[in-house]
């Protein structure tokens, strides 16, 4: 019973995270409004989370670890944090700037199978067949879905494509390696350590590479800056640090289902965005296939 009730708390926080993250393309999409680059929207957004995070690792820093920690252990804790929320940021704030918010979301929703092929090579877990088609049909959704916003917005679609697709590569990993690193930190304290390690890499990627002035921007650019932060990464990275914890990363792929609905919802609600009818049914195919990529893991349970 008490497996259950975690479980199905672990699904709540999983469906109000995704939620949230989903929201974040939504106001990157915004922000582009006022002519600011990605480099910098994505600076914003770690410059107003650094301060929670530190603030949680201070507070957490004398708790012991739930299991004997090692120094592999924060070697991969810092790959992670490189990848999972540095990296795969950057490359997602990069194709927002060429796709629409909606099309963001289901291309990087691609990530679930990513996680199972990465479980199945690193981790030695089987695909069953059922799986493999799932795989199969989620990758038709999104080439219909890609291709209809080729058709629309021209050959700029394949280099957002592209950077999304190398964000849900990245996500991918760091999903995969959550699932037991997290448990020998705990939630709070692995999640505040790899965000602290995202945003020094973003502050030092921007201190190298723009020549851009943070300041200067339009009030509406920093109040986005400052949702993005604690809406759309603070309060959602322990979310889904929580939900991955309590349902384990492959049926957390399930959940995500949600990612790409809330997204198109609004989108169509703040951006104007409206998906071709081809569009949509690619979605829908998306969808149908990240279910079954999960549906022996999650029945099983």
């Amino acid at each position: 019973m008490k497996s259950t009730k975690s479980f199905v708390y672990g699904v709540l926080l999983a469906v109000l995270g995704i939620i949230l993250f989903s929201s974040k393309a939504v106001m990157v999409k915004l922000a582009y409004n006022y002519n600011i680059d990605a480099l910098s929207v994505l600076l914003l957004r770690m410059l107003f989370s650094f301060p929670f995070y530190v603030v949680v690792a201070l507070w957490y820093r004398k708790r012991p670890n739930n299991a004997s920690v090692g120094q592999k252990d924060y070697i991969w804790l810092f790959l992670f944090g490189f990848l999972g929320y540095y990296l795969s940021s950057y490359f997602d704030f990069m194709g927002l700037v060429y796709l629409k918010a909606s099309l963001e979301r289901i291309i990087l929703f691609l990530y679930p199978t990513i996680v199972l092929l990465f479980n199945r090579f690193f981790l030695k877990k089987p695909i069953s067949r059922l799986q493999i088609l799932a795989i199969a049909i989620t990758y038709f959704g999104v080439v219909i879905t890609f291709w209809g916003e080729v058709v629309v917005s021209g050959s700029k679609t394949y280099l957002g494509g592209l950077f999304i697709l190398l964000c849900a590569i990245s996500y991918a990993a760091y999903i995969s390696g959550t699932g037991w690193l997290v448990p020998k930190f705990g939630v709070a304290k692995f999640t505040s350590y790899v965000m602290i390690v995202s945003c020094l890499c973003v502050f030092v990627h921007f201190g190298i590479m723009s020549e851009a002035s943070i300041l200067g921007y339009p009030w509406q650019v920093y109040l986005l800056g400052f949702l993005i932060a604690i809406f759309a990464t603070v309060i959602p990275s322990y979310l889904v640090s929580e939900a991955i914890k309590r349902i384990n990363s492959s049926n957390f792929a399930v959940v995500a289902g949600i990612g790409p609905i809330s997204t198109i919802i609004l989108a169509a609600i703040f951006l104007n965005e409206h998906l071709t009818v081809m569009q949509l049914l690619g979605a829908i195919i998306v969808i149908v296939g990240i279910f079954l990529v999960s549906y022996k893991k999650h029945k099983s349970l």
